[in-house]
């Protein structure tokens, strides 16, 4: 046994064990028992802990905090952990977990050694700064709130969002935050979840870029938390229309699935390629970027507007309105658009509109002009119950020229078809003014669901750096960042902003996506330019509204 003196008497350093089985022996037998000791100087507090966890390691692992004790003293005396741990004989890792204990507080070590708290709370303690294991303690301590313990700790202190660096896409020099180094999990994490998923963000929508520049159909940034879907999926390589799915979870860690389309695109591709069609036909279609409702909505809104700025050039709704008559074309039977949509919202959010209601002022002077009393909602007959057209024809006789213009200004208008390229043209040549007439409504951000569509529109209406630091949150989330900025909360307001496919003349967000409007003004934007070049543009007749 290893003994040193203590006072009068010699207390054991190593070899307690025997000690109390020589005293169980004397008691048994009556007998006096006798050990060989040897004698330390007295004083050395750190040989005699080391020689006593030296003895109990060599029969069962020591209390951590026994090991702590030794190990911390040793430290002190400038040993490092891997010296202390060839000491040992154990790893430098199990060193440096026993050294972490040094973060812990006296009052949770305390807690641990009445074993009020159990190892896996202790270890994560371990990761706390002084004031949070204080305010841990708060809650532990109380009867009311609940502490977290294990691995729902971790999940306090980190905010939730337990983040390990291997998972960032970024150069850890950039986070400016706190990184939590866990002994025990073997890894480092980020303390603050918020930093870390906008530099996260940023990285990903480069990695996005990177894979688009590389020639790829299409790149899907997948919404945070969103499994891709193999087996909904088919492999097809970049030139054969493969697109890319970057999945992001919420532990921070980003899969990008290379080279696959849904199993629908797939079918329809081998069903055109079975036909015998030219291969370049048999790459898959982008998809639309509005969808239908939503086309619908834009439409409406646009015919609205744009049918209101009409009113104000007669000389253009005479000559459209000739033109339909040559031409036979669409709406001219005559009908009336009765402007219907298959979403409620929409037809709500159509009659609160500026562009409407301008448009129903006229209407209604116009049916008093020509004396109808029984619909003055509506101009143009149709298929509601015509008055003779000889009294009509004899009323217009008693009319001034400038008050018929405004009459067939008002017909052509009732009777211009929504999302027809005739719409399209007089918008561009009267410069209908979108902004004036129609503002962003909660019926059209319900609409608006396009993951790509709308995270473009944050780069339009806020800046390009917001839609990349967004690029993995919800649409939800990327259209209340839209809100706040036409509203100006938290930042300078835009109130006039308006999104592409409501501008004068319209264009899309997605490229090669197809889009109603875009597409429907592209299928005759020559026509404008030629024109333009060969002869100045109409002007204003300057006739004034008729008088109610």
């Amino acid at each position: 046994m290893l003994v040193r003196k203590e006072g009068k008497t010699f207390g054991i350093v190593a070899g307690r064990r025997r000690f109390f089985a020589l005293k169980r022996l004397a008691k048994e037998t009556g007998k006096p028992q006798k050990a060989p000791c040897l004698v330390m100087r007295s004083g050395d507090d750190v040989a005699a802990l080391e020689a006593t966890l030296v003895e109990n390691t060599t029969h069962l692992p020591a209390d951590e905090f026994q090991q702590y004790e030794v190990f911390a003293k040793l430290a002190a005396k400038g040993e490092t952990s891997e010296d202390i741990a060839e000491r040992f004989g154990v790893t430098d890792l199990a060193v440096r977990r026993v050294l972490a204990l040094t973060a812990l507080t006296p009052e949770v070590r305390a807690l641990y050694e009445a074993e009020q708290i159990d190892k896996r709370t202790l270890h994560a303690l371990t990761l706390a700064t002084k004031d949070q294991q204080a305010d841990w303690l708060k809650l532990f301590q109380s009867d009311d709130d609940y502490a977290p313990l294990g691995s729902h700790l971790k999940d306090w202190l980190t905010g939730g969002e337990r983040i390990a660096t291997d998972a960032a896409l970024f150069d850890l020099d950039s986070y400016e935050g706190t990184i939590l180094t866990d002994l025990f999990g073997e890894n480092a994490l980020f303390a603050d979840s918020d930093l870390f998923w906008t530099l996260q963000n940023d990285a990903i929508a480069d990695l996005a870029d990177r894979y688009r520049n590389e020639g790829w159909a299409e790149v899907t940034v997948l919404e945070r938390g969103a499994h891709f879907l193999s087996w909904d999926h088919g492999k097809r390589g970049k030139s054969e229309g493969g697109r890319v799915y970057i999945e992001t979870r919420h532990n921070g860690t980003v899969t990008a699935h290379e080279g696959y389309l849904p199993l629908g695109d797939i079918k329809k591709i081998d069903a055109i390629l079975k036909r015998g069609a030219d291969s370049e036909h048999g790459t898959s279609e982008v998809r639309p970027e509005l969808s239908g409702p939503l086309s619908e909505y834009i439409a409406l809104h646009r015919h609205a507007a744009i049918r209101a700025s009409l009113l104000d050039r007669p000389d253009v709704a005479l000559r459209l309105a000739v033109a339909h008559l040559v031409t036979g074309a669409d709406n001219w039977r005559v009908d009336v658009e009765d402007q219907r949509s298959r979403k409620e919202a929409t037809e709500d959010s159509l009659a609160a509109s500026e562009g409407e209601r301008l448009f129903r002022e006229q209407c209604a002077d116009a049916c008093a002009a020509l004396g109808f009393e029984d619909d003055a909602a509506r101009l143009v007959r149709g298929h509601v119950m015509r008055p003779d057209v000889c009294g009509v024809f004899v009323r217009l006789l008693t009319l001034d020229d400038a008050t018929v213009l405004r009459i067939l200004t008002v017909a052509m208008g009732e009777t211009l078809r929504a999302g027809s390229a005739a719409m399209e043209a007089v918008g561009y040549v009267i410069g209908a003014d979108m902004g004036a007439l129609w503002s962003p409504d909660e019926a059209f951000f319900a609409l608006v669901r396009d993951k790509r569509a709308i995270n473009a529109m944050v780069a339009d209406c806020i800046s390009e750096s917001a839609a990349r630091s967004m690029v993995t949150d919800t649409g939800t989330a990327q259209k209340n960042a839209i809100r706040n900025r036409l509203a100006g909360h938290g930042c300078e307001a835009r109130p006039d902003w308006r999104p592409r496919w409501m501008a004068i003349p319209p264009s899309s967000y997605v490229e090669g996506a197809a889009c109603h409007p875009a597409d429907t003004w592209n299928h005759i934007a020559d026509l404008f330019t030629a024109s333009e070049t060969e002869s100045a543009p109409m002007t204003e007749t300057g006739i004034e509204p008729i008088a109610a």
